[in-house]
């Protein structure tokens, strides 16, 4: 299987400028400047095969939107080295932009005051597709993605679901082997993002093309990726199967308590004090929540013996660890 993206090394420093104290100080930066060198990416390595869905997260500041922009060409990297598509995003611009497709959450590609097919055609024009292509390819696209309402509206007259569909849309004209996803649902409804799962999956199927997805909602890595890079810091700090990385930090379970009394959170924690159980209390729905260290079914129904015999029980729920909860728990611990 061919590689999609070579990564080594990758490293993008910037320089933060900083103001001396006082007018004294403030005299001073006017002729010298004081800065020092922050590392955004902190040499990083990692390859991306031809047909992968690869889910790129990290908490803000993390460098995730760095790295994309160094690996479409945006950026040059202050050292180490980019291959996409088997070429240098940043020499090869003209011939490198043909091979990929962008959808930025916060960016349009799509020009704001004419209509949906006009922006389309504009962009066809860009990546010099030919009409045979355009309408085998995009007539796929456009009944998928449920634009046709959509093609003769102003972008700016579009909700926030209809432009990042019509943005994914616009992404995949030349139809790129190589996608890359930036926050592509941010702010939208359930509907709207299983519709833009679907599709990502069928377009994966259909012409083998590699995601690569950063996303804060990690419903969507679920969805779509067998294999996470992780990033904390401009560092990775996993690179793996999402399962293994499930079956590894995903133990223990989560017991949701709901009582028909009043119940101080201290007391929950002296009766389960033996155990050393973590406790959390939604205020706002009354909900107190105990987190186990392990999957034993012997301690769950030892706490839950311990409460019940303790108050009455409005409702009780055992759920396993979100995905999001492994993440926190690893980026509190800072490494996987």
């Amino acid at each position: 299987m061919q590689d999609a993206i070579i990564v080594n090394n990758l490293r993008k420093e910037f320089k933060a400028y900083s103001s001396r104290s006082g007018l004294k100080g403030a005299f001073r930066d006017l002729f010298t400047r004081n800065y020092k060198v922050v590392p955004a990416v902190n040499d990083i390595q990692f390859t991306i095969k031809q047909g992968e869905m690869v889910g790129y997260i990290g908490e803000n500041g993390a460098g995730k939107s760095t790295t994309i922009k160094m690996l479409t060409g945006i950026l040059t990297p202050t050292s180490g080295t980019v291959t996409v598509n088997g070429m240098n995003p940043h020499k090869e611009r003209e011939k490198f932009v043909q091979t990929i497709g962008v959808v930025f959450g916060q960016r349009s590609q799509l020009w704001w005051d004419i209509a949906v097919q006009e922006s389309f055609r504009l962009l066809k024009k860009v990546y010099k597709v030919s009409d045979a292509q355009y309408n085998e390819h995009m007539d796929h696209v456009i009944k998928t993605l449920d634009l046709e309402q959509l093609l003769d509206k102003p972008v700016r007259k579009l909700s926030l679901g209809q432009r990042m569909r019509c943005e994914l849309a616009a992404a995949l004209i030349h139809n790129p082997p190589l996608l890359f996803l930036d926050e592509p649902t941010i702010g939208l409804d359930v509907l709207v993002k299983l519709k833009i799962r679907e599709f990502l999956k069928e377009i994966n199927q259909k012409y083998n093309t590699t995601i690569l997805l950063t996303t804060h909602d990690l419903t969507d890595i679920e969805a779509l990726c067998e294999r996470v890079i992780m990033l904390d810091e401009g560092k990775i700090i996993y690179d793996g199967q999402l399962k293994s990385l499930k079956e590894k930090w995903g133990e223990g379970k989560d017991i949701q308590f709901q009582f028909l009394q009043k119940v101080d959170l201290a007391d929950l924690q002296a009766i389960t004090n033996p155990y050393s159980l973590s406790w959390e209390v939604d205020d706002e729905k009354q909900i107190f929540t105990v987190h186990t260290e392990n999957d034993s079914d012997e301690l769950i129904s030892q706490v839950i013996a311990k409460v019940v015999a303790s108050y009455k029980i409005k409702d009780l729920q055992i759920n396993e660890l979100s995905t999001e909860e492994i993440v926190r728990n690893i980026y509190e611990k800072g490494s996987a």
